[in-house]
């Protein structure tokens, strides 16, 4: 079987994150996967944005087995491996430590929606994560990094709160491609920097209204959406 259209929709994902500004140093990853296939795609550990090729693209199973490439995955890959598992419906995951949301998850705090930017990709608040334990840090710890991701949206929907702040840790988001992946964890970090100053001018400012969330939220997304072209 050939991955060639995986590694390239995985590559250029991989190359958008510095183009967004989302990375710093090689601080950032992407995967694509294959939900049919049971494979994904992701970037290696710690190779430079610059010098990364489609060749690089490590291809695992979601079992976490190598299946094609020769160089190391990316640290982060048993979390990647996690949500393709419990997230019915995603195919693209990205990490990345984009400043203000990484200050987000430092503080504790979830994101909350103060206005309809936030509505317009987030159906809610972007959650934060609880503490992980010692035991779960000093184990398989990204393996328990998803398993943390997936206990906070036991009452949360994944396709319609596509990202999430791990405690301490920084932000993970998701979506259908590689690119709209992407597109999210960039919205993320915008929303996050909009909510910092809109707390800093009025610290209790209050969530938008359901109704105004909804509206924004739905326009663009489900059946019912209206928003751009067909």
């Amino acid at each position: 079987m050939s991955y060639d259209a995986l590694r390239e929709e995985c590559l250029q994902a991989n190359l958008d994150l510095p183009d967004t500004g989302l990375v710093d140093l090689t601080f950032g990853n992407v995967s694509v996967a294959d939900p049919e296939a049971r494979v994904f795609a992701i970037k290696p550990s710690g190779v430079d944005y610059k010098a990364l090729k489609a060749s690089d693209m490590v291809i695992l199973d979601f079992e976490g087995k190598v299946i094609e490439g020769g160089l190391r995955p990316s640290s982060d890959t048993p979390t990647h491996r996690c949500l393709y598992l419990h997230f019915e419906g995603i195919r693209s995951v990205v990490h990345t430590h984009s400043r203000s949301a990484v200050a987000f998850a430092q503080s504790g705090v979830d994101l909350p929606c103060l206005g309809t930017t936030h509505c317009d990709y987030f159906h809610g608040a972007v959650p934060v994560t609880r503490d992980m334990t010692p035991d779960e840090i000093g184990g398989e710890y990204e393996w328990e990094t998803g398993m943390v991701i997936v206990e906070r949206f036991k009452a949360l929907d994944p396709t319609e709160v596509p990202a999430v702040l791990v405690r301490n840790h920084g932000p993970f988001a998701w979506g259908p491609s590689g690119k709209k992946a992407v597109e999210n964890a960039l919205a993320l970090e915008i929303v996050a920097d909009m909510a910092i100053k809109t707390m800093s001018i009025r610290p209790n400012a209050p969530p938008a209204p359901q109704h105004l969330l909804n509206k924004h939220f739905f326009r663009k997304h489900g059946p019912g959406a209206y928003y751009g072209q067909k």
